[in-house]
């Protein structure tokens, strides 16, 4: 009895010791993200002023304003109104993505400077902390969270480390990716499965990135969390019955889902969590599905109650970027990395930036020009 209970202790004692080693794990980006910085002679352009930092409600009109309960129908002044008062937040996406390619194609560390300048001052002013928000409002939160922590995970993991020399700087501006990253939470969590949707997923991604860049377990579990909801949600068949909800818009929603979806898939697996036997293997079938839909539209619209499919979304190649992720976590027939290579390089500012850098840095060609598609 006394060797049986010393065996269970030394048992107990070696899986919470286990179990404290797996928690004291850093969380880590896909192996591209280690890429080092090229070196490049030149000088960087000048650093453009910062946008100002969003500090006020988080509350905008929809471009749906009006619509239906499909709510696809454009509202061209809601959305003209939406741009104009959500410019600032756009307008730091899209330049922090363009300056972090730049430089980690150019390696001029005025682009650098420029990065880190712009974060360091929405950092320190709190931007996007607000709790005051509609449903727009924290839908542009989490969109800003993704693309900005998205970008910065290629500075932070770069083997050429280019942000040691920036401690402070880099300090404040995790420290603020953790508190924007918090709220979305706050913002996402606990919803009824009936509104949970391709929102959910780009908040999920969110998170996992601001996660990984700041260290944070609780940020990966909950975007992790957030990723099994969805491929609960995935039908025998591939479809997403909240975004079938789209109508004519259902093939292109159901596309848009997928970024997201294999973003925190891939980081998922680099820290050792296989999501893709999710369901029975429910973001596989989602993709199939999608691509089959790009061919032949009529089961979507058959399934969503609506004759067409509006297909104007999918004839953007930038809207596929989730294929390299996706050929990363599975094995892509030879046609399909065809496809994706005629299509690419892919860059995508809500992802990051250069998704195909990251997860095919063997496939470049003369197209891929930095600030292309994104």
């Amino acid at each position: 009895m006394h060797k049986t209970r010393l065996a269970l202790s030394c048992l107990l004692g070696s899986l919470l010791l286990s179990g404290a080693v797996h928690a004291a794990e850093a969380l880590v980006p896909p192996k591209g993200y280690y890429a080092p910085v090229d070196i490049r002679k030149g000088e960087a352009p000048a650093c453009p002023v910062v946008p100002e930092p969003f500090t006020g409600e988080l509350v905008f009109r929809s471009k749906y304003e009006g619509s239906d309960a499909a709510r696809s129908t454009l509202n061209e002044e809601a959305e003209k109104a939406f741009r104009t008062k959500t410019a600032p937040i756009t307008q730091i996406e899209r330049g922090v993505s363009r300056m972090v390619m730049r430089y980690m194609e150019k390696g001029r560390a005025g682009d650098l400077e420029c990065t880190l300048a712009w974060l360091d001052a929405w950092a320190e002013d709190g931007a996007l902390l607000t709790t005051e928000y509609n449903h727009t409002g924290k839908s542009m939160r989490k969109w800003a969270l993704g693309s900005l922590a998205g970008a910065y995970l290629r500075l932070k993991f770069s083997s050429s480390q280019p942000l040691a020399a920036y401690p402070e700087q880099a300090r404040r501006i995790e420290s603020w990716f953790a508190k924007v990253g918090d709220q979305v939470i706050k913002d996402w969590s606990d919803l009824p499965l009936k509104r949970i949707n391709n929102h959910s997923y780009w908040a999920a991604w969110a998170v996992m990135a601001a996660g990984v860049a700041t260290n944070r377990r609780p940020l990966f579990d909950w975007a992790v969390e957030q990723f099994h909801i969805a491929a609960g949600q995935v039908d025998s068949n591939g479809f997403l019955p909240n975004e079938l909800k789209r109508r004519q818009r259902a093939l292109a929603y159901h596309n848009y889902s997928l970024p997201p979806l294999m973003m925190v898939a891939a980081f998922a697996l680099a820290n050792g969590v296989d999501l893709r036997g999710d369901n029975d293997g429910a973001l596989g079938r989602l993709a199939g599905n999608v691509l089959a839909g790009v061919e032949k539209p009529e089961p979507f619209a058959e399934r969503a109650g609506d004759e067409d499919q509006d297909m104007e979304d999918l004839e953007t190649d930038a809207k596929f970027s989730w294929l390299e992720p996706y050929c990363a976590l599975y094995s892509c027939s030879p046609a399909l990395r065809e496809r994706k290579a005629e299509m690419g390089p892919f860059k995508n500012f809500r992802l990051g930036g250069d998704v195909t850098r990251i997860f095919d840095p063997a496939e470049k060609s003369p197209r891929s020009t930095v600030g292309k598609r994104d």
